[in-house]
């Protein structure tokens, strides 16, 4: 039998694994203080998840409860533990994803691939949404007909807004950033941090997302 192809996240994972290897876990964990060491791993939440980080082989994995962790949420972990600044600290300014640093050339893609999807998938499902938000660790907030607070990672919280479809209008969506995301992880990784939470929320949900969703493997 011939041996199955390895994807470019598959592979892309590994090389980063053994980046993590390179880097140094003193500097590491005062750049990602949500980071628990337990002596032979490192340990950090993505959407309330656990995971587990490897100190020999840089390999991430989850608590046996959650099963295999995608490329995109293992690629996530590493570009956080990569990217975050020394000085990178919540700012509090809320900003729609094409405000960030650098964003503006991706904001067509998040707009059609996360914030077109994530409408489309829950139109006239609110209950479904908000159950999922719940499951999730979400705090309910004050916008939109039914929005929630997420951390994607302690440092990076993300607030999804949604507007439930009517006679007139289709479902709408926005999805928010700190502004300080970008000083926390690489750009590029903020559209895949908000894809892997649309997908959390639609298997939470049990649905499958809809729209030109951007896939997370």
């Amino acid at each position: 039998m011939a041996e199955k192809k390895k994807s470019n996240y598959e592979k892309w994972c590994e090389e980063w694994s053994q980046k993590f290897l390179q880097m140094d876990l003193l500097d590491l964990k005062m750049r990602v203080p949500e980071l628990a060491d337990h002596g032979a791993f490192l340990s950090i939440r993505h959407f309330g998840k656990p995971y587990h980080i490897d100190k020999q082989t840089g390999v991430i994995t989850a608590s046996d409860s959650f099963g295999s962790v995608s490329s995109t949420v293992r690629l996530n972990i590493y570009t956080l533990l990569a990217y975050a600044k020394p000085y990178a600290h919540l700012q509090n300014q809320w900003v729609p994803f094409e405000q960030l640093k650098n964003a503006r050339p991706f904001a067509p893609a998040f707009q059609k691939g996360n914030v077109q999807s994530f409408a489309q998938t829950f139109a006239g499902r609110m209950d479904q949404l908000e159950m999922a938000f719940e499951k999730l660790g979400g705090k309910k907030i004050p916008f939109s007909d039914i929005g929630y607070q997420i951390d994607a990672f302690s440092c990076i919280p993300i607030r999804f807004l949604f507007w439930d479809e009517d006679d007139e209008f289709p479902a709408q969506a926005n999805i928010l950033f700190d502004k300080s995301a970008t000083d926390f992880i690489h750009v590029e990784s903020t559209v895949t941090i908000a894809s892997a939470g649309i997908a959390m929320l639609t298997e939470a949900a049990g649905l499958m997302p809809s729209g030109s969703f951007f896939q997370v493997n």
